[in-house]
């Protein structure tokens, strides 16, 4: 162009925010830049995308309207702020490298399943020929290995790899897919596997996938090193090797996950509907829980009528089905116990190489631990259980800016939260804070977190009770320290995904709460907004023998409701509960319920189900979290509408159920039928008691959370119901409802409080 034909061309600045590294959002940039005959730089900063782009105003125009339309399927745009620029008379357009603003951010992607083009790649590519590290700009992994940002490979754990000819030349072609994909590798350069079989290594991909193909196929149990933490593996159908999985995990019921090769194979055995194959088939690949059809051992899933299955996301697992005789796969974290999931070699070697029969590991650092997450769907609609790989560090919307507020989260299912202007960041699933190694783990990711995203933490936010260790560590900090009633943070969690800051009703039904008065809650109805709360009513209050210990022995729970009910002549039931209990073991729980000994009151909802679950013989003694009220979810009769009676005065009173089911026991009637008279009795009670809300103070908007929406049968029912009564209903969909969400209530709560000036 001469000089008389640039007079007509456009010069804007632009900047665009969301996520948008990681993504291939630069060289979309570029290649649209080119196709609309744009000049100008794009470029990463620590906070967004920047593009300068020179053209005549149509072409700018299609230029722009093509960032918003046809942008790369993983990115999410929030925001494009245009302005004028002084016009430079640029020649050509480029990527620029990236540059640093201050403690600002930008969002980063999750890891993301391998794509069908790098699947394609793989077999007819001469470098890439069964590479199990394949990737491009549209998939790979991303957070796991992310040690900073701008998202460049300096950045990453990548950096170590450096890159061959032909690597470099497809990341600098802007006609390559993989032109600047950070994590870019192949066969010659990139990062590789290892097979360690007592003491000799393998380090031949084809030899390494038919060996592990060939054990696992005989029943073998291998720890393999997985996108963002180990796994250990057997095949779904031997009964030996699942036993023996157990006995290596220490877990002696709890349902394992399943790792199917395909979908159609997925489908023979369980049943799936049009939305739980969309979330199944996603990048993100989550497990998610679907209704079994049985077929599968029933050491799997242990008296559950649900299974958790996932498809495969690396490229390794391809190649793996392709080799194996076996369609499905135990594919569980590897860990002992409670432990976090391992990450460094050297400690999956320690740790498994007497378990295992295999150790497969690979020379990439996992900077970023992350666990398989876990979603349902209800009501046609994606609900995480659990909030980790795949989704994590996806950040959620604030109405308040929470720049340097931590949030510590709860004792159990933790994570904790961090704010960055009106974001909040909430960490992976982190667990059970009580086991030592887990606590380390939590430390170090708020190391990792405030350093990534680059916070300054001036405001701790935690939970009321006074023994969770997230409090003490609050508590340790020299800073201003929050704390928030857990209820309140569950109703404020709901909230906030639901971008609501208002007077609600809250209801919030759950295990464990510490509450204002002292006691434990978990019943609990509330009229609530961000700022503050009121206990409204509660499920009334009732004797926990031995605490803690009652939660792991819910038999304890089950007398101590039947000791209320029926006072001493409880024992003169002719119920088979009864019969199967030690009756110096009924003597010591009635005394120490007299004495008040070691037996905090409390208003639990899920002591409640785990009363019902042992009265049915389902559940005596928990061996993992929720396994009485899960067994009970599982007993369900369905098109059973029947319920039993309750009665609503200052509290909720709850003898009647208790009496209705045990009338229920001495006249023989299914348990099945009995689990879905209860069930239907908790939605009966949330009913009528936001109705009676409603009436009194005109609210409208009812919010839902706690653990116990995690029950499919409930929450769709409700839900439901909720909405015939013309009720505005808001559940968890993006975050969950159980304490995985706390932290976001926390955050929410003190950053509301801090821009009312009440911190």
């Amino acid at each position: 162009m001469n000089k008389n034909q640039l007079k007509n061309i456009t010069s804007l600045k632009i900047n665009i925010k969301g996520l948008v590294q990681g993504v291939g959002f630069r060289p979309f940039i570029y290649k649209i830049a080119n196709k609309y005959n744009i000049k100008g730089w794009v470029l990463n900063t620590s906070n967004s995308v920047e593009i300068r782009a020179e053209g005549r105003e149509s072409d700018i125009d299609n230029f722009i309207s093509s960032i918003k339309n046809d942008a790369p399927v993983n990115s999410k745009i929030d925001k494009i702020v245009i302005n004028k620029a002084q016009i430079e008379y640029l020649s050509f357009f480029k990527i620029l490298k990236s540059k640093i603003i201050s403690k600002a951010i930008t969002k980063i992607s999750p890891d993301i399943a391998v794509c069908d083009e790098c699947l394609h790649d793989m077999k007819v590519q001469k470098n890439r020929m069964s590479y199990p590290f394949i990737n491009c700009t549209n998939c790979g992994p991303r957070f796991s290995i992310i040690k900073g940002i701008p998202y460049d490979r300096d950045n990453t754990t990548m950096d170590k790899f450096t890159m061959c000819n032909i690597c470099n030349y497809e990341y600098s072609d802007i006609k390559d897919r993989r032109f600047h994909a950070q994590p870019i590798a192949c066969m010659d350069c990139g990062p590789r596997y290892n097979l360690i079989i007592s003491n000799k290594n393998i380090s031949n991909n084809e030899e390494i996938v038919e060996d592990t193909a060939i054990m696992l196929d005989s029943g073998k149990i291998l720890a393999i090193k997985g996108l963002s933490g180990y796994n250990l593996v057997c095949d779904a159908f031997n009964v030996k090797a699942i036993e023996r999985l157990r006995n290596i995990k220490k877990r002696d019921k709890k349902a394992f996950a399943v790792m199917f090769s395909d979908i159609n194979i997925l489908k023979e055995f369980a049943y799936i509907n049009v939305k739980e194959k969309e979330v199944l088939l996603s990048s993100r690949r989550p497990i998610v829980i679907l209704k079994s059809k049985n077929k599968l051992n029933s050491n799997i899933a242990n008296n559950l009528n649900t299974i958790g299955v996932m498809l495969p996301y690396m490229p390794f697992h391809y190649l793996l089905f392709e080799k194996l005789k076996t369609k499905a796969l135990i594919y569980t974290s590897g860990n002992i116990s409670d432990e976090p999931i391992v990450i460094d070699n050297n400690k999956a070697i320690n740790v498994f190489s007497l378990l295992t029969d295999s150790i497969l590991t690979y020379n990439r650092e996992i900077y970023n631990r992350l666990d398989d997450s876990v979603v349902t769907i209800v009501n046609n609609k994606e609900r995480i259980i659990r909030r980790s790989r795949g989704y994590v560090p996806e950040p959620i919307k604030l109405k308040n800016n929470a720049e340097g507020i931590i949030a510590c989260g709860a004792e159990l299912k933790n994570t904790f939260c961090i704010g960055k202007s009106n974001l909040a960041y909430i960490s992976q699933h982190i667990g059970d804070l009580k086991n030592i190694d887990t606590y380390e783990f939590y430390i170090e990711s708020i190391k990792k977190f405030t350093k990534i995203f680059k916070a300054e933490p001036r405001i701790f936010v935690c939970d009321m009770h006074p023994e969770y260790l997230s409090t003490k560590y609050a508590e340790k900090n020299k800073n201003i320290v929050m704390k928030i009633q857990h209820h309140h943070a569950h109703i404020a969690s709901c909230m906030t995904e639901n971008d609501l800051d208002e007077d609600v009703i809250g209801v919030a039904l759950d295990g464990t709460g510490y509450g204002d008065d002292g006691n434990i809650w978990g019943g609990e109805f509330f009229i609530s907004n961000l700022n503050e709360y009121k206990r409204y009513t509660h499920f009334e209050y009732f004797p926990v023998p031995g605490g803690n210990k009652a939660i792991e022995e819910p038999w304890r729970i089950a007398i101590s409701y039947l000791y209320k009910v029926y006072q001493n002549k409880f024992e003169e039931l002719n119920i088979p509960f009864l019969k199967n209990i030690n009756r110096d073991k009924i003597l010591l729980i009635k005394q120490a319920i007299n004495n008040k000994i070691n037996c905090p009151l409390t208003s639990s909802a899920g002591r409640l189900f785990d009363c019902i679950s042992a009265l049915l013989g389902l559940c005596y003694n928990s061996s993992y979290e929720a396994e009485a009220p899960m067994k009970l979810e599982a007993l369900i009769e369905n098109g059973i509408s029947d319920s039993y009676n309750f009665l609503i005065k200052d509290t909720i009173l709850l003898d009647d159920i208790i009496k209705g089911v045990v009338n229920d026991i001495l006249k023989c009637t299914n348990n099945g039928i009995i689990a879905a008279k209860f069930h239907n009795t908790i939605t009966n009670i949330i009913n009528e008691v936001v109705n009676i809300i409603r009436k009194e103070f005109n609210f409208n908007k009812v919010v839902l959370s706690g653990g116990i929406f995690q029950n499919k049968y409930i929450l769709g029912k409700i839900e439901k119901q909720l909405k015939k009564n013309n009720f505005h209903v808001y559940s968890h969909l993006a975050v969950p409802s159980n304490d995985g969400g706390i932290s976001l209530g926390q955050l929410a709560i003190a950053a509301k409080r801090r821009a009312n000036k009440c911190v």
